[in-house]
This record gives C-alpha cells, structure tokens and sequence, in this order.
C-alpha cells in the first residue's frame, strides 16, 4: 500500500504546472492533499481531467483558504469530513477515510502565524484530534495521521533552530504537541526509520531557500505503533516540484 502526501499550496496553480502528474504516475492508493485553496467546481474541464482517481474534497467555508482533498484506488469503508468540532472543521482541514480496521488522517493543520495570534487555535487542534486519536486507538482502529503538521519536532528538523526558538512551526508548546502524539501510541515513521537523516519538506519561497537548502520538515506520517511493523519506507521526494512543499510517500507492506 502506497499513500502519498503533499501540501499543494492552491490545487490550480499545481494543475497548471502539471505537477500532480508526478503524484499519479506514482499509482498511490491514497493520495492526500493539504491547501487546495478551492472547490472541485472551480476547476476547469482540463483541470478535472488531470485528476486521475475518485476523491473526497473538503473545502474551506472561506474562499481560497486552507481546504483538503483524498484521492484513493478502493473505496473505503467509510468517509468523515471533519472531526466533529465545528471551531475546527469550518476551514476543512481534515479528511478521514478507513478501509477495515485502518483509518487515515488527511490533515492540514492550523499555522500559528508570525504573530503567533493562531497558536492557541493551533494547540487546541492538536488536543481534540489526540483525544479523538485516544478514542479510536482504545477500539481497536490502527491509524495513519498524514500531512503538513506545520511544525518541526526536532532540532535536527530544520536548517536554523536556534534562530526560530520563538518563530511559530518551532515553538516548545508546539513541539511538545507532537511529542505528546508520539508517547500516546504513534510513531514519526520517517525519523523511527532514519534516526539521523535530515532532509526537509517544506522551504520558503523568499531567499532562495530552497537551492540553498533552508527548510523545515513539517510534513510526517504518524501511524499507531502497531501499524510500525508493516512500514517499509517513508520517502520525502524533495527532488519534486511544484508547491513550497515536496511530496512524502509511505509505503505499507499491508
């Protein structure tokens, strides 16, 4: 099983550069998109003849803002748009989809933003989606929690830590969020494979960052411990282009 994720920054401008070509060539069986900054009705004819697989979109309320969309082979089992907290689900942030006893997360959570005036938002998302992780891990569910995290957990996570301590993507409060998921039954399946290996996901589109090699690797595939075992890789293609963000591929021997 092969689940791709990349936050698109707006589906159009990718359609544009062909760039999603990359993502279903790739033949996932899931392919998760974060910040597509529109409805399926604005695309145009070429547009939608780009989109290669069925899909689950959830925009949100505010016009060209935030917004996420599944793409999938086999159709699950069931589909959730939201997670049942209207404060969070008006900006369409989150997609769940489950086939059996596995559900996936396709989430593109809050940015805190320079003035740090979203990290409170930001924070309380990351609690109510870890209760309601809490909840499905007590039933029995295995889970994949997928997409742009806007937040570095490590260090080793991005270019200039030191630099960011107060720059919201690199705050403690933020960082120890992610520390929580990960002593609450996840694991950060790239770094539990590549314990010392820096590649990033995510560069400024200012300064040139990107050649240089300035990022953030914000972009994770959580997935519940007992899920670990069937991982065979996490693949972060940063040699792929066509948003801010480069694509991450999971690859599940289920």
């Amino acid at each position: 099983m092969k689940i791709i994720t990349w936050n698109v920054n707006g589906i159009r401008a990718a359609l544009r550069k062909n760039a999603l070509d990359w993502a279903f060539d790739k033949d996932p069986d899931a392919l998760c998109l974060q910040e597509v900054k529109a409805r399926p009705q604005q695309l145009d004819e070429e547009q939608a003849a780009q989109l290669k697989l069925p899909y689950v979109w959830n925009p949100a309320e505010r016009a060209g803002y935030s917004g996420t969309a599944t793409f999938y082979k086999n159709p699950p089992d069931e589909i959730k748009i939201g997670m049942d907290a209207p404060e969070f689900d008006a900006e369409g942030r989150v997609v769940q989809t489950r086939w059996g006893n596995l559900r996936l997360f396709n989430i593109y959570f809050p940015n805190g933003q320079r003035g740090h005036d979203r990290v409170d938002f930001k924070l309380r998302f990351y609690a109510h989606l870890l209760e309601l992780c809490n909840a499905l891990h007590a039933q029995g569910e295995k889970i994949i929690i997928t997409g742009d995290f806007n937040t570095a957990h490590r260090p080793m996570d991005l270019k200039n830590p030191k630099e960011n301590e107060n720059t919201s993507g690199f705050l403690l409060e933020e960082r120890e969020w992610v520390t929580q998921y990960l002593e609450s039954g996840f694991a950060d399946a790239y770094r539990r494979l590549y314990p010392d290996k820096i590649q990033y996901t995510w560069w400024t589109y200012r300064l040139n960052a990107r050649a240089r090699g300035i990022g953030w690797r914000i972009d994770y595939f959580l997935v519940s411990e007992a899920l670990m075992p069937q991982v065979e890789d996490v693949v972060i293609h940063d040699g792929a282009f066509g948003s801010d963000h480069c694509p991450v591929e999971l690859i599940l021997s289920c």
